[in-house]
């Protein structure tokens, strides 16, 4: 077996029906594999593989275990030389997994790669969120900040003054890249089968890829991003790069807020200077007692941090 191709599902049932036809009608010449791990999904996403995708291996958790958790289920039973983690909200346009196959077979220096992406589009087919920089403890502090004063601002204009003034920014327009980075999203994570694979089952959700390839880096291993493989990753488009976002009304979802989590964690886990990290948590805690916020928040960060 060359690739085991490894989805996380949690009640995504027409994305992850699209991304599996997708991987079908692309993935030519080359033996692979299709493992969906699915976390307890209630949509019919289960009945649905059962029923369309016979051949696909599923993995049935009952539970949401998280992002990590999960894929590290499948990756327990991966057969593949390769392990291709790909999210759900992703449809492949060209033949993507043979390209990183061949890539990193022929390359002369496939000893020294660590992982290996590509530059995710959007559904407008341009440029979308692919890859970062490890985070840095002072400019996370320095960002919460002023998100906190923000968000204060903000409150204090709407709950006092019945004033909806919205804190809007303009969303980073993305450019092709190629080379070597920091980390790869894990929306389309190309590996070897090794335990350098297994995801760090701290994180249920953000920061356990960014943690993944810090340790790859750790070890001199290359994370690359190359041009030839084409893939839509749907929820990059959910809001428009042209268009603005509400930054408070983004730090009351679910996933803000379990980002701010792992975060912190990754901190932890980086062995951080603690003062830096006691700072850090104090000033996520004050962006979450905002009332704005705090109900949203509530019920997560007192089990988490």
């Amino acid at each position: 077996m060359d690739v085991s191709i490894i989805i996380v599902n949690y009640n995504t049932k027409d994305l992850i029906k699209n991304c599996i036809d997708s991987i079908y009608e692309q993935t030519k010449d080359i033996k692979f594999e299709i493992i969906v791990s699915d976390n307890g999904s209630v949509d019919g996403s289960i009945e649905m593989i059962k029923s369309e995708f016979p051949n696909v291996i599923l993995i049935e958790n009952n539970a949401n275990l998280g992002f990590g958790t999960a894929n590290n289920r499948g990756l327990k039973i991966a057969k593949g030389k390769y392990i291709f983690y790909l999210n759900s909200d992703t449809v492949l346009l060209n033949n993507a997994v043979k390209y990183f196959y061949d890539y990193w077979e022929n390359s002369p220096e496939k000893e020294e790669i660590g992982a290996l992406g590509g530059n995710l589009l959007d559904e407008k087919n341009e440029i979308t969120h692919s890859y970062g920089f490890f985070l840095s403890i002072n400019s996370e502090i320095i960002s919460s900040i002023k998100v906190l004063i923000n968000i204060t601002r903000f409150s204090i204009l709407k709950i006092i003054f019945n004033k909806e003034i919205p804190d809007c920014v303009p969303q980073k327009k993305e450019k092709e890249y190629i080379g070597e980075v920091d980390y790869i999203t894990g929306a389309d994570l190309f590996l070897k089968n090794t335990h350098d694979a297994y995801f760090d089952e701290d994180f249920f959700m953000y920061c356990e890829e960014t943690d993944l390839q810090y340790k790859l880096a750790e070890k001199n291993l290359k994370r690359i991003i190359i041009n030839t493989p084409k893939i839509i990753h749907i929820s990059g488009a959910s809001t428009s790069k042209h268009n603005k976002m509400n930054r408070v009304s983004y730090f009351t979802t679910f996933s803000s807020i379990h980002y701010y989590i792992s975060r912190i964690l990754y901190f932890r886990k980086r062995n951080e200077n603690k003062l830096k990290i006691q700072f850090l948590n104090f000033i996520t805690h004050l962006i979450w007692l905002n009332p704005i916020i705090y109900k949203k928040a509530k019920s997560i960060y007192y089990k988490k941090i």
